[in-house]
Protein backbone atom coordinates (compact mmCIF):
# COMPACT_ATOMS: atom_id res chain seq x y z
CA UNK A 1 0.00 0.00 0.00
CA UNK A 2 1.37 3.40 -1.03
CA UNK A 3 1.75 5.82 1.85
CA UNK A 4 2.02 9.57 1.33
CA UNK A 5 2.63 11.65 4.45
CA UNK A 6 2.30 15.35 4.95
CA UNK A 7 3.26 16.83 8.32
CA UNK A 8 1.16 19.48 9.93
CA UNK A 9 3.31 22.59 9.70
CA UNK A 10 4.16 24.32 12.95
CA UNK A 11 7.21 26.26 11.70
CA UNK A 12 5.75 28.04 8.67
CA UNK A 13 3.07 30.55 7.74
CA UNK A 14 -0.62 29.60 7.93
CA UNK A 15 -2.63 28.63 4.86
CA UNK A 16 -4.04 31.93 3.60
CA UNK A 17 -6.52 30.02 1.41
CA UNK A 18 -8.24 28.77 4.57
CA UNK A 19 -11.53 30.53 5.32
CA UNK A 20 -10.76 30.63 9.03
CA UNK A 21 -7.41 32.37 8.44
CA UNK A 22 -9.04 34.84 6.02
CA UNK A 23 -11.81 35.65 8.49
CA UNK A 24 -9.37 36.16 11.37
CA UNK A 25 -7.20 38.41 9.22
CA UNK A 26 -10.14 40.57 8.18
CA UNK A 27 -11.48 40.83 11.72
CA UNK A 28 -8.02 41.46 13.17
CA UNK A 29 -7.15 44.30 10.80
CA UNK A 30 -10.54 45.98 11.20
CA UNK A 31 -10.34 45.63 14.99
CA UNK A 32 -6.88 47.24 14.95
CA UNK A 33 -8.12 50.14 12.79
CA UNK A 34 -11.14 50.65 15.05
CA UNK A 35 -8.92 50.72 18.14
CA UNK A 36 -6.69 53.37 16.56
CA UNK A 37 -9.68 55.46 15.49
CA UNK A 38 -11.30 55.12 18.91
CA UNK A 39 -8.11 56.33 20.57
CA UNK A 40 -8.05 59.40 18.32
CA UNK A 41 -11.80 60.13 18.69
CA UNK A 42 -13.06 59.58 22.24
CA UNK A 43 -16.62 60.32 21.10
CA UNK A 44 -18.15 57.05 19.93
CA UNK A 45 -20.30 58.54 17.17
CA UNK A 46 -17.34 60.38 15.67
CA UNK A 47 -15.19 57.25 16.04
CA UNK A 48 -17.70 55.16 14.12
CA UNK A 49 -17.89 57.70 11.29
CA UNK A 50 -14.11 57.91 11.13
CA UNK A 51 -13.86 54.10 11.16
CA UNK A 52 -16.28 53.81 8.23
CA UNK A 53 -14.20 56.28 6.20
CA UNK A 54 -10.96 54.54 7.12
CA UNK A 55 -12.39 51.09 6.34
CA UNK A 56 -13.55 52.25 2.88
CA UNK A 57 -10.01 53.38 2.07
CA UNK A 58 -8.50 50.28 3.67
CA UNK A 59 -10.52 47.62 1.83
CA UNK A 60 -8.73 47.71 -1.57
CA UNK A 61 -5.29 47.21 0.00
CA UNK A 62 -6.59 44.55 2.41
CA UNK A 63 -8.39 42.55 -0.26
CA UNK A 64 -5.42 42.80 -2.60
CA UNK A 65 -3.09 41.61 0.18
CA UNK A 66 -5.29 38.60 0.92
CA UNK A 67 -5.49 37.71 -2.78
CA UNK A 68 -1.71 37.89 -3.15
CA UNK A 69 -1.13 35.84 0.01
CA UNK A 70 -3.66 33.22 -1.05
CA UNK A 71 -2.08 32.89 -4.49
CA UNK A 72 1.41 32.67 -2.98
CA UNK A 73 0.49 30.27 -0.15
CA UNK A 74 1.99 27.09 -1.74
CA UNK A 75 5.32 28.93 -2.15
CA UNK A 76 5.18 30.72 1.21
CA UNK A 77 4.54 27.51 3.16
CA UNK A 78 7.70 25.97 1.74
CA UNK A 79 9.80 28.74 3.24
CA UNK A 80 11.11 28.80 6.81
CA UNK A 81 9.10 31.05 9.06
CA UNK A 82 11.51 34.00 8.90
CA UNK A 83 11.64 33.98 5.11
CA UNK A 84 7.89 33.50 4.80
CA UNK A 85 7.24 36.33 7.27
CA UNK A 86 9.42 38.71 5.25
CA UNK A 87 7.84 37.64 1.97
CA UNK A 88 4.32 38.13 3.40
CA UNK A 89 5.27 41.62 4.58
CA UNK A 90 6.63 42.41 1.13
CA UNK A 91 3.37 41.29 -0.50
CA UNK A 92 1.31 43.36 1.94
CA UNK A 93 3.53 46.37 1.27
CA UNK A 94 3.20 45.93 -2.50
CA UNK A 95 -0.59 45.77 -2.21
CA UNK A 96 -0.63 48.90 -0.02
CA UNK A 97 1.61 50.78 -2.45
CA UNK A 98 -0.57 49.80 -5.42
CA UNK A 99 -3.73 50.85 -3.57
CA UNK A 100 -2.11 54.19 -2.62
CA UNK A 101 -1.22 54.81 -6.25
CA UNK A 102 -4.80 54.07 -7.37
CA UNK A 103 -6.29 56.38 -4.75
CA UNK A 104 -3.99 59.22 -5.78
CA UNK A 105 -4.99 62.49 -4.12
CA UNK A 106 -7.79 60.71 -2.22
CA UNK A 107 -5.21 58.82 -0.17
CA UNK A 108 -5.43 59.94 3.49
CA UNK A 109 -1.65 59.83 4.04
CA UNK A 110 1.62 59.85 2.19
CA UNK A 111 3.16 56.74 0.71
CA UNK A 112 5.70 56.30 3.52
CA UNK A 113 3.02 56.48 6.23
CA UNK A 114 0.73 54.16 4.27
CA UNK A 115 3.49 51.58 3.96
CA UNK A 116 4.32 51.90 7.64
CA UNK A 117 0.69 51.31 8.64
CA UNK A 118 0.35 48.37 6.26
CA UNK A 119 3.55 46.69 7.41
CA UNK A 120 2.72 47.20 11.09
CA UNK A 121 -0.78 45.76 10.65
CA UNK A 122 0.54 42.80 8.64
CA UNK A 123 3.21 42.08 11.24
CA UNK A 124 0.67 42.14 14.09
CA UNK A 125 -1.74 39.84 12.25
CA UNK A 126 1.03 37.41 11.34
CA UNK A 127 2.22 37.40 14.94
CA UNK A 128 -1.31 36.67 16.18
CA UNK A 129 -1.77 33.82 13.71
CA UNK A 130 1.62 32.45 14.73
CA UNK A 131 0.71 32.52 18.42
CA UNK A 132 -2.63 30.86 17.71
CA UNK A 133 -1.02 28.09 15.69
CA UNK A 134 1.58 27.47 18.36
CA UNK A 135 -1.16 27.27 20.99
CA UNK A 136 -2.48 24.18 19.23
CA UNK A 137 0.91 22.56 18.69
CA UNK A 138 2.76 20.53 19.36
CA UNK A 139 1.73 19.18 22.75
CA UNK A 140 -1.94 20.20 22.80
CA UNK A 141 -2.76 19.28 19.21
CA UNK A 142 -0.86 15.98 19.37
CA UNK A 143 -2.57 14.97 22.60
CA UNK A 144 -6.03 15.82 21.31
CA UNK A 145 -5.44 14.17 17.94
CA UNK A 146 -4.09 11.01 19.56
CA UNK A 147 -7.06 10.81 21.92
CA UNK A 148 -9.55 11.39 19.14
CA UNK A 149 -7.80 8.90 16.89
CA UNK A 150 -8.06 6.04 19.42
CA UNK A 151 -11.75 5.50 18.83
CA UNK A 152 -11.98 1.96 17.46
CA UNK A 153 -14.38 0.13 19.78
CA UNK A 154 -13.11 -2.75 21.96
CA UNK A 155 -16.16 -4.82 21.10
CA UNK A 156 -15.08 -4.79 17.45
CA UNK A 157 -11.75 -6.39 18.33
CA UNK A 158 -13.40 -9.13 20.38
CA UNK A 159 -16.04 -9.82 17.72
CA UNK A 160 -13.40 -9.93 14.99
CA UNK A 161 -11.22 -12.38 16.91
CA UNK A 162 -14.23 -14.61 17.55
CA UNK A 163 -15.00 -14.54 13.83
CA UNK A 164 -11.41 -15.53 13.01
CA UNK A 165 -11.54 -18.39 15.54
CA UNK A 166 -14.72 -19.69 13.94
CA UNK A 167 -13.05 -19.63 10.52
CA UNK A 168 -9.74 -21.21 11.53
CA UNK A 169 -10.73 -24.82 10.81
CA UNK A 170 -13.33 -24.54 8.07
CA UNK A 171 -11.69 -21.74 6.02
CA UNK A 172 -8.05 -21.04 7.08
CA UNK A 173 -7.39 -18.79 4.09
CA UNK A 174 -10.25 -16.43 4.92
CA UNK A 175 -9.21 -16.47 8.58
CA UNK A 176 -5.68 -15.44 7.57
CA UNK A 177 -7.02 -12.63 5.39
CA UNK A 178 -9.21 -11.41 8.26
CA UNK A 179 -6.19 -11.31 10.56
CA UNK A 180 -4.22 -9.33 7.96
CA UNK A 181 -7.09 -6.85 7.66
CA UNK A 182 -7.29 -6.53 11.44
CA UNK A 183 -3.53 -5.98 11.70
CA UNK A 184 -3.72 -3.23 9.07
CA UNK A 185 -6.49 -1.51 11.01
CA UNK A 186 -4.43 -1.42 14.18
CA UNK A 187 -1.31 -0.33 12.28
CA UNK A 188 -3.28 2.71 11.11
CA UNK A 189 -4.60 3.26 14.63
CA UNK A 190 -1.06 3.52 15.99
CA UNK A 191 0.28 5.68 13.16
CA UNK A 192 1.42 9.27 13.58
CA UNK A 193 -1.66 11.33 14.42
CA UNK A 194 -0.07 14.51 12.99
CA UNK A 195 -0.03 13.31 9.38
CA UNK A 196 -2.46 13.64 6.52
CA UNK A 197 -3.00 10.57 4.36
CA UNK A 198 -4.25 10.15 0.78
CA UNK A 199 -7.87 9.20 0.25
CA UNK A 200 -6.74 5.97 -1.44
CA UNK A 201 -5.21 4.84 1.85
CA UNK A 202 -8.34 5.71 3.83
CA UNK A 203 -10.58 3.89 1.36
CA UNK A 204 -8.38 0.79 1.48
CA UNK A 205 -8.54 0.83 5.27
CA UNK A 206 -12.33 1.22 5.25
CA UNK A 207 -12.61 -1.67 2.80
CA UNK A 208 -10.54 -3.87 5.11
CA UNK A 209 -12.83 -2.99 8.00
CA UNK A 210 -15.90 -3.70 5.85
CA UNK A 211 -14.49 -7.10 4.83
CA UNK A 212 -14.13 -8.10 8.50
CA UNK A 213 -17.67 -7.01 9.31
CA UNK A 214 -18.98 -8.77 6.21
CA UNK A 215 -17.50 -12.02 7.52
CA UNK A 216 -19.15 -11.49 10.89
CA UNK A 217 -22.58 -10.26 9.80
CA UNK A 218 -22.90 -12.14 6.50
CA UNK A 219 -26.11 -11.40 4.58
CA UNK A 220 -27.26 -8.96 7.25
CA UNK A 221 -24.79 -6.38 5.91
CA UNK A 222 -25.08 -5.10 2.36
CA UNK A 223 -22.39 -2.65 1.22
CA UNK A 224 -22.50 -0.29 -1.76
CA UNK A 225 -19.40 1.67 -2.82
CA UNK A 226 -19.60 4.62 -5.23
CA UNK A 227 -16.00 5.75 -5.77
CA UNK A 228 -15.88 6.49 -9.51
CA UNK A 229 -15.60 10.25 -8.91
CA UNK A 230 -13.41 9.98 -5.81
CA UNK A 231 -10.11 11.95 -5.95
CA UNK A 232 -7.80 9.29 -4.54
CA UNK A 233 -4.90 11.76 -4.20
CA UNK A 234 -6.87 14.05 -1.86
CA UNK A 235 -5.34 14.43 1.61
CA UNK A 236 -7.40 14.02 4.77
CA UNK A 237 -6.83 13.16 8.44
CA UNK A 238 -6.23 9.47 9.16
CA UNK A 239 -9.08 7.31 10.42
CA UNK A 240 -11.99 9.47 9.34
CA UNK A 241 -13.84 7.12 7.00
CA UNK A 242 -13.39 3.93 9.02
CA UNK A 243 -14.97 5.26 12.25
CA UNK A 244 -17.94 6.65 10.29
CA UNK A 245 -18.39 3.30 8.59
CA UNK A 246 -18.04 1.52 11.94
CA UNK A 247 -20.62 3.89 13.38
CA UNK A 248 -23.04 2.98 10.59
CA UNK A 249 -22.61 -0.75 11.19
CA UNK A 250 -22.69 -0.57 14.97
CA UNK A 251 -25.68 1.77 15.29
CA UNK A 252 -27.56 0.93 12.10
CA UNK A 253 -27.05 -2.70 11.12
CA UNK A 254 -26.33 -4.58 14.35
CA UNK A 255 -29.53 -3.54 16.20
CA UNK A 256 -31.75 -4.69 13.33
CA UNK A 257 -32.98 -8.27 13.11
CA UNK A 258 -33.11 -8.13 9.31
CA UNK A 259 -30.57 -7.16 6.64
CA UNK A 260 -29.41 -3.57 6.33
CA UNK A 261 -27.51 -1.50 3.80
CA UNK A 262 -24.55 0.85 4.11
CA UNK A 263 -23.62 3.00 1.13
CA UNK A 264 -20.41 4.99 0.74
CA UNK A 265 -20.14 7.72 -1.90
CA UNK A 266 -17.08 9.96 -2.35
CA UNK A 267 -16.73 12.61 -5.03
CA UNK A 268 -14.89 15.79 -5.85
CA UNK A 269 -16.91 18.94 -6.48
CA UNK A 270 -14.64 21.70 -7.68
CA UNK A 271 -12.14 22.39 -4.92
CA UNK A 272 -14.12 20.35 -2.37
CA UNK A 273 -14.24 16.65 -1.51
CA UNK A 274 -17.51 15.21 -0.22
CA UNK A 275 -17.88 11.82 1.45
CA UNK A 276 -21.34 10.47 2.28
CA UNK A 277 -21.97 7.38 4.41
CA UNK A 278 -25.62 6.37 4.59
CA UNK A 279 -27.21 3.44 6.41
CA UNK A 280 -30.56 2.03 7.40
CA UNK A 281 -30.85 2.85 11.07
CA UNK A 282 -34.27 1.93 12.41
CA UNK A 283 -34.17 -1.33 14.43
CA UNK A 284 -36.83 -3.95 13.92
CA UNK A 285 -38.58 -2.77 17.09
CA UNK A 286 -39.42 0.50 15.37
CA UNK A 287 -37.31 2.82 17.48
CA UNK A 288 -37.21 6.35 16.17
CA UNK A 289 -33.50 7.10 16.61
CA UNK A 290 -30.11 5.42 16.34
CA UNK A 291 -28.64 3.71 19.39
CA UNK A 292 -27.12 5.93 22.10
CA UNK A 293 -23.50 6.90 21.60
CA UNK A 294 -23.86 7.69 17.92
CA UNK A 295 -23.08 11.36 18.43
CA UNK A 296 -19.93 10.85 20.50
CA UNK A 297 -17.85 9.40 17.66
CA UNK A 298 -19.20 11.93 15.17
CA UNK A 299 -18.39 14.87 17.44
CA UNK A 300 -14.86 13.53 17.85
CA UNK A 301 -14.43 13.33 14.08
CA UNK A 302 -15.85 16.84 13.69
CA UNK A 303 -13.34 18.19 16.22
CA UNK A 304 -10.44 16.40 14.52
CA UNK A 305 -11.45 17.82 11.12
CA UNK A 306 -11.50 21.28 12.65
CA UNK A 307 -7.98 20.80 14.01
CA UNK A 308 -6.72 20.02 10.52
CA UNK A 309 -8.88 22.25 8.30
CA UNK A 310 -10.16 24.95 10.68
CA UNK A 311 -13.41 26.50 9.42
CA UNK A 312 -13.21 24.86 5.98
CA UNK A 313 -14.29 21.39 7.14
CA UNK A 314 -17.92 20.41 7.63
CA UNK A 315 -19.60 17.32 9.07
CA UNK A 316 -23.39 17.10 8.97
CA UNK A 317 -25.87 14.37 9.86
CA UNK A 318 -29.49 13.82 8.98
CA UNK A 319 -32.07 11.10 9.59
CA UNK A 320 -34.93 10.70 7.17
CA UNK A 321 -37.04 7.97 5.60
CA UNK A 322 -35.58 5.27 7.81
CA UNK A 323 -31.97 6.11 6.92
CA UNK A 324 -29.15 7.88 8.73
CA UNK A 325 -26.65 9.90 6.69
CA UNK A 326 -23.25 11.36 7.61
CA UNK A 327 -21.79 13.88 5.16
CA UNK A 328 -18.19 15.10 5.38
CA UNK A 329 -17.07 18.04 3.26
CA UNK A 330 -13.41 19.13 3.22
CA UNK A 331 -11.20 21.24 0.93
CA UNK A 332 -9.38 19.36 -1.81
CA UNK A 333 -5.68 19.27 -1.05
CA UNK A 334 -3.17 16.98 -2.70
CA UNK A 335 0.50 16.27 -2.11
CA UNK A 336 1.34 18.26 -5.23
CA UNK A 337 -0.48 21.38 -3.99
Amino acid sequence: MVSIRQKLRTDGLPDFRNLGVIARTLLGVHALVFAIVLAAHPDLAQAVQAFVRAAALLEPALVASLCLLAAATPWLRRLPYGGGFAAALALAGAAAAASHALLGEAAPAGLARTLAYALAAAALVLAYLRLRERAFSPALAEARLAALQSRIRPHFLFNSLNTVLALMRRDPRRAEQALEDLAELFRALMSDARTLVPLAEEVALAERYAAIEQLRLGERLRLAWDLDAAPMDALLPPLVLQPVLENAVHHGIEPSAGPGEVSVRIERRGDRVRATVENTHLPASGAEAPRPGNRIALENIRERLALYFDAEARLETRAEAGRFCVEIDIPYRSQAA
